[in-house]
């Protein structure tokens, strides 16, 4: 039996770092990946582009990519600024996300405010990585952005695993852990999804199975929770 229900677990979890994947890199609906949501906020920093203040529906739903890469002009950090605002206030104004037909797609059966949070908290996460200067296809990019999004303490989990990263040469840091240290670090990650927006019947069950995962639950996640993991996405991909 708890062979059954630790497989069903570890499915879960993968499905939802699939989805977490799918949303950082393509995006999701309308929903735009986060090197496009980053470069259009970007554009909007610079000089003669107005900035439209906080905006409350989907980030990125309704605007145009403009511009090259994130050194074409305007200011990372004020976009990165502007992205956790709009994802703070999105993530109380969910309703965008019922029925994303992506969802089915991605076979990812989540409540839907749980799912908004999700990819809200993802591409959040995401964008603040490219902006950082990291490559969103690197594997070691992808884990960072599934833990930071999971609301655990990053640093707490690659400290249990030996990694240390500072702010001096962060870059090299990350892409120097062995694979084999990020494939644990991704297991960990996808429990700490789940346990955060997974249902609560899972997440219980998870926290029942695996010790220190209590501590992420919280079901649907809302804007004081986006804004810490805004906050710890800049600590984990320093500039």
């Amino acid at each position: 039996m708890a062979d059954t229900v630790g497989t069903s677990l570890e499915k879960a979890s993968g499905q939802l770092q699939k989805l977490v994947t799918h949303v950082v890199q393509e995006g999701l609906g309308p929903i735009t990946g986060s090197a496009a949501y980053a470069l259009d906020r970007l554009a909007r920093t610079r000089p003669g582009q107005a900035d439209l203040g906080v905006s409350t529906a989907p980030p990125g739903s309704t605007g145009t990519v403009v511009g090259g890469d994130s050194g074409d002009g305007g200011d990372p950090e004020a976009a990165i600024r502007r992205i956790i605002r709009e994802s703070v206030a999105a993530s109380g104004t969910q309703g965008f996300i019922t029925g994303l037909g992506g969802l089915m797609t991605l076979a990812v059966s989540l409540p839907a405010n749980m799912a908004g949070s999700l990819i809200i908290n993802a591409r959040m996460v995401g964008a603040i990585a490219y902006l950082r200067g990291y490559k969103l296809d690197d594997p070691h990019t992808q884990a960072m952005i599934m833990l930071t999004a999971a609301g655990s303490s990053a640093q707490a989990v690659l400290s249990e695993l030996g990694v240390v990263i500072g702010k001096q040469a962060a870059k090299q840091a990350i892409a120097a852990v062995p694979m084999a240290v990020i494939h644990k670090i991704n297991a960990k990650a996808g429990f700490y999804l789940l346990a955060k927006y997974g249902t609560k019947r899972s997440a219980v069950t998870l926290a029942k199975m695996i010790p220190g995962v209590g501590g992420v639950m919280g079901g649907g996640v809302d804007a004081t929770a986006t804004r810490a993991i805004g906050q710890a996405a800049k600590k984990v991909f320093p500039a």
